[in-house]
């Protein structure tokens, strides 16, 4: 083929571009604005007609040259997309190949003829950038230099900040996972330093709490089953008791503070689905103190049933030392508990004594687990809800306090996602939700969880993305693991792009009145927004953060900005 082409365009963030079929952006997108500490991204959307296999060179020129990361959109395979009963408001339902993976390095792209991929282009959160108006050209060329083509884009930095997050956030954080792919030992010197990083690129997207494995945490562990050991305790089991260390613990909490990891959410101290058994603790014989130091084996797992005189023991030496720890550090407004994540109705009884076990030992603070039935709060079995955000309506009727949301994979009809096969803007809607609906807190499950479905093997998330045929693609993990440390995703991207969208709104109402936001955020709407209800055009998203930035930066100049 001697004709050569390159089409080249800029798109919104919120776009999906496969390499199976054309591509027609939703908008014209060649400009927009944002905040001075905001992170900004949008796309640049090619596709070839020519030879195959070309490379092209990229180079970035304008005054944002300097400032942006610019990455490629990759590629990962899903099996299953979606469960078969979902709703229509997906991309596509088919297996096969969809844009996530965010790939740094663009010294060498390669050219694939009719093939519409795209990269991505960041603004981070520290650019020192003063206010003003910004341009940024992609031009992409032939090993000689000769230009293909090229597209600009222009932004606007508004004299106006973010305020802080004051939404808790936690990805659950599986440390094992890590462990288990860069085949280190726990707590060794490159276990602490991936665990850094991983923490790190958290709360780059908006993680400020994170899962403390106290004692290997007992979630999506196959009963009988077990996971890598990663307890942060040490236990030492001696004639007239137990003894405990917590250097490894004072060391996860240095790297949170490094990280900028505010709240410590202790795992789980009974098994998931029912809080039936104690989960996989492991102790020395010995003792610290005379430098003893003996074969380490584990005491409590499946065979131990959450109830038993030797578990309450244990807890009931373990517990004061750990709000030893916590009184002795500060942490008292930065620590949650968690007695078994999703419970039933047919486990309240067995919930209910473990709670009141953990409640005669934590001084008041507070236990959050998951749960979707508002009966479970109603009898004052959770003291902190975590309600699934398609069950949310009667905490919401009933004006439930401190009321958190999650999603997971069983939130697949109506309500926010994150999915492969979801638009963006179902994943980014969430922002909006959390603001007019005032919650404190959000959880998901799968920061990074790389193994099949109840941890039964690992897998690799280049290749399985579904948890093994168990979850639809996109559940599970929101990085991948990269060959020093995490990979971020679009859903990454796009899920703290919500998050920044609910702190604008929140400096909007600062500026305002929350009356004043809420009549703006559902102008034009034909219903109010709900967590099942809300606008499915990613415009009407775009267009909302464009209203608000514009509002934001005039009171700011007219000197309203407290």
């Amino acid at each position: 083929m001697d004709s050569k082409k390159l089409t080249l365009l800029t798109v919104s963030s919120l776009e999906k571009i496969f390499p199976d079929e054309p591509f027609q952006p939703q908008a014209e997108y060649t400009g927009a604005d944002m905040l001075l500490n905001e992170r900004f991204s949008f796309q640049a959307a090619y596709c070839w007609e020519g030879p195959l296999t070309f490379k092209a060179g990229i180079q970035l020129s304008g005054a944002l040259a300097d400032d942006v990361i610019i990455r490629q959109v990759g590629l990962a395979p899903s099996e299953l997309p979606i469960f078969p009963d979902g709703d229509d408001f997906v991309l596509r339902t088919t297996p096969g190949l969809y844009p996530d993976p965010l790939y740094s390095g663009i010294s060498d792209i390669t050219l694939l003829p009719g093939q519409w991929r795209s990269l991505w282009i960041t603004v981070p959160a520290e650019c020192s950038l003063p206010s003003g108006s910004y341009d940024l050209t992609i031009t992409f060329t032939e090993e000689d230099g000769t230009v293909l083509n090229s597209c600009t884009f222009v932004l606007e930095r508004l004299n106006a900040r973010l305020p802080e997050q004051t939404l808790i956030h936690t990805e659950w954080f599986h440390t094992d996972c890590i462990a288990d792919w860069y085949k280190v030992p726990v707590f060794s010197e490159k276990y602490w330093e991936l665990t850094s990083g991983y923490m790190e690129a958290a709360a780059c997207y908006g993680v400020n709490m994170i899962l403390t494995p106290l004692f290997t945490p007992p979630l999506d562990t196959a009963p009988g089953g077990e996971r890598t050991t990663v307890q942060l305790i040490d236990v030492y089991q001696e004639e007239n008791g137990y003894t405990f260390s917590f250097e490894k613990l004072e060391r996860w909490l240095e790297l949170c503070e490094r990280c900028h990891i505010r709240y410590l959410e202790f795992s789980h101290l009974f098994t998931q689905w029912g809080a039936g058994h104690a989960p996989k603790i492991m102790a020395w014989e010995g003792s610290p103190a005379n430098g003893k130091k003996e074969g380490c084996r584990q005491i409590f797992g499946w065979d131990t049933d959450a109830a038993s005189d030797e578990y309450r023991e244990f807890l009931e030496a373990f517990l004061p030392r750990l709000m030893d720890f916590i009184r002795t550090h500060k942490l008292q407004d930065r620590c949650y508990f968690h007695v078994s994540d999703e419970p039933s109705k047919e486990h309240i009884p067995a919930y209910l004594y473990a709670k009141k076990l953990l409640e005669s030992q934590i001084d008041g603070l507070p236990i959050m687990d998951a749960l979707s039935d508002y009966e479970f709060y109603e009898q004052g079995l959770v003291g902190v809800p975590v309600c699934s955000n398609d069950h949310i309506r009667p905490f919401l009727e009933n004006h439930v306090p401190g009321l958190w949301t999650y999603y997971c994979c069983g939130q697949f009809r109506e309500v926010s996602n994150r999915f492969f096969c979801m638009p963006s803007q179902r994943n980014r809607i969430l922002g909006v939700q959390l603001y007019k609906y005032q919650i404190h807190g959000f959880l998901q499950w799968g920061f990074n969880f790389w193994n099949s479905m109840l941890s039964r093997y690992p897998i690799n998330p280049y290749c399985v993305t579904d948890a093994a045929c168990a979850f639809p693609s996109g559940d599970a993990f929101l990085v991948y693991p990269g060959e020093d440390g995490p990979i971020a995703s679009i859903r990454a991207e796009v899920l703290m792009e919500g998050l920044q969208d609910m702190r604008v709104l929140q400096l909007l109402e600062q500026l305002t009145d929350r009356e004043t936001v809420l009549a703006l955020l559902e102008e034009g709407l034909e219903a109010p927004i709900t967590f099942n209800s809300y606008p499915h055009e990613a415009d009407w998203l775009l267009s909302l953060r464009e209203k608000c930035n514009r509002k934001i930066a005039r009171l700011v100049s007219e000197g309203q900005f407290h």
